[in-house]
């Protein structure tokens, strides 16, 4: 089992680019129900990723925690199991 979660983000906001901490991540567009399939994008040593379904280019900025953005609110909160 895997022993942490893969962090997801959204664009509700619509804007060009998201900067986030990670670079292993889903991207699910926007919040349901204007959400695309939720789709994992890995960065791999890049400092940058294009969502091919909504355009959104991801960021890596490694001072961010992995659950931070620019702009604020666009990881998708989750409850604990």
């Amino acid at each position: 089992m895997a022993s942490k979660l893969t962090p997801k983000f959204k664009n509700d906001k619509g804007v060009k680019e998201i900067t986030i901490g990670v670079r292993e991540f889903e991207c699910i567009g926007a919040s349901a129900p204007y959400d695309h399939p939720h789709i994992f994008l890995d960065m791999g040593q890049d400092s940058n990723i294009i969502c091919p379904y909504c355009s959104t280019v991801y960021k890596y900025d490694p001072s961010l925690k992995a659950t931070q953005t620019v702009p604020e609110g666009c990881a998708l909160e989750t409850e604990s199991v």
